[in-house]
């Protein structure tokens, strides 16, 4: 018998999902729950279980193939074997959000243990370990297990780009040997393979402008211009942000502020043994002022509800960190960050950065935010703008520290300053309250001992 499995709504809302990888080929015998596939929706890189054991019959989709969901992706021959029961299905449901990694709503049974599903070995030689870098923590393929044998093996790495130019000219990553750092295959690793094979790379785009000195060294087969499709995170993204420009009314303000007395709380703190294993910085001790100074001013820790015609007080803090990513921006949040110590706030903004920029940012932990912090300071960037994230009340951007002369006690003297920049929604925070929330965030930073006088 063959049963067609669709692309199932994951949980987000999303109308569509792009195939990152297929861990099964047709006439592939496979067990329910095993993993199946990785698909990049708006949001994250889903692990796609199966809902039933049996044969692949057909892969409706290619790696890099946008599908809309609802459309058929697998189709199975189940003979014999025996597909999710509707209670297997009623008791996956029930288990998600309370697992790391929940199946997928509808589809599949909860599994029995605590064992992880064993993906299909791929025909490629492992590589180095993951080294500690930008471009390697980008990219959103980490190391698999492969079922034949108990060492762990990795997938090619490469970013979208790169993958949908090797795809274009018929290359199999997984036998391009990678140069680029961490092990990442870089587009002329796969200009590389495809001279040795004897295919031939896409034709250069010719330019329009005369030849000129400045472009006498160009080669005909370097590429003018490259185009990738706008989806994924990024296009998620843009939508959002634009309709949050020409939602929200937005005010910008400015406060700079010495934040000597934090840098040199963060210093004792790093020289502290028992904090050695905690990342204590700038990040985390912003992120506990702004959870004290939101419970004095609730106005920027609240939404707006056009349906309803309410304005919807929170008393909580679900706060958003915005983390680039090699997909794009995402901002997951910590939930119930009111709660947290600052070492505890440390420890999950780590975390949260460390997985968004794997690509295995969970969708519920991008939803729900209340309140939301940008780093610019980490480009070297002294101020900016930022534009609110969709649903909250406003967002507080942090610049870089910098060493530079400033009065302290009457005198001139080099001290550690930074610019705060806050954007508020003017329906919700008016001037006064905007400025009264972020000289209290301000205090905070120019006399951390000031934390201790709040609650």
């Amino acid at each position: 018998m063959i049963e067609d499995f669709r692309l199932p709504d994951l949980g987000e809302g999303l109308p569509e999902a792009e195939i990152v990888a297929w861990l099964v080929a047709e006439g592939d015998t496979v067990s329910l729950n095993q993993t199946i596939a990785e698909v990049e929706t708006a949001k994250a890189v889903v692990e796609l279980p199966s809902p039933h054991a049996g044969t692949i019959a057909k892969l409706h989709a290619a790696a890099g193939d946008v599908v809309a969901v609802g459309s058929v992706l697998v189709s199975y021959e189940l003979g014999a074997a025996v597909s999710a029961t509707p209670a297997d299905r009623a008791s996956a449901e029930a288990d998600l959000g309370e697992k790391a990694e929940p199946n997928l709503v509808g589809y599949g049974a909860a599994p029995r243990t605590g064992a992880r599903p064993q993906r299909r070995a791929r025909s490629t030689a492992s590589r180095a370990d993951a080294s500690d870098t930008a471009v390697l923590e980008a990219a959103p393929h980490d190391a698999i297990h492969v079922a034949e044998v108990d060492r762990p093996v990795e997938r090619p790495r490469s970013t979208p780009p790169v993958r949908l130019f090797a795809k274009q000219l018929g290359v199999d990553l997984a036998l391009v040997e990678a140069t680029g750092a961490g092990g990442i295959i870089t587009r002329a690793d796969v200009e590389a393979y495809a001279s040795r094979v004897g295919v031939a790379p896409a034709a250069a785009v010719p330019s329009r402008a005369p030849a000129s000195d400045r472009t006498a060294d160009v080669t005909a087969s370097r590429e003018r211009t490259t185009r990738t499709p706008i989806r994924g995170v990024r296009k998620h993204t843009a939508d959002a942000m634009v309709r949050s420009a020409f939602t929200a009314p937005h005010v910008t303000t400015f406060l700079t502020v010495d934040v000597t007395a934090t840098t040199e709380l963060i210093a004792s703190l790093k020289a502290d043994r028992a904090l050695q294993d905690h990342r204590i910085g700038v990040m985390a001790v912003a992120a506990k002022a702004v959870c004290l100074a939101l419970a004095h001013h609730p106005g920027l820790n609240s939404s707006w509800d056009e349906e309803a015609g309410e304005i919807v007080a929170h008393h909580y803090v679900n706060l958003g960190i915005a983390a680039a990513t090699g997909r794009g921006l995402v901002v997951p949040n910590i939930r119930d960050a009111q709660d947290l110590t600052l070492v505890e706030l440390a420890d999950a903004i780590r975390v949260l950065a460390q997985t968004a920029r794997a690509g295995k940012t969970p969708p519920a932990d991008m939803m729900g935010g209340t309140f939301s912090i940008t780093n610019v300071g980490v480009f070297g960037v002294d101020a900016g703008t930022p534009i609110i994230n969709p649903g909250e009340a406003a967002i507080l951007a942090l610049g870089a520290v910098r060493r530079q002369p400033w009065e302290h006690r009457g005198e001139i003297a080099l001290r550690d300053v930074m610019t705060l920049a806050l954007s508020f929604d003017h329906r919700l925070v008016d001037g006064e309250q905007g400025s009264r929330f972020l000289v209290d965030v301000g205090d905070v930073l120019r006399e951390p001992g000031r934390a201790m006088l709040l609650r």
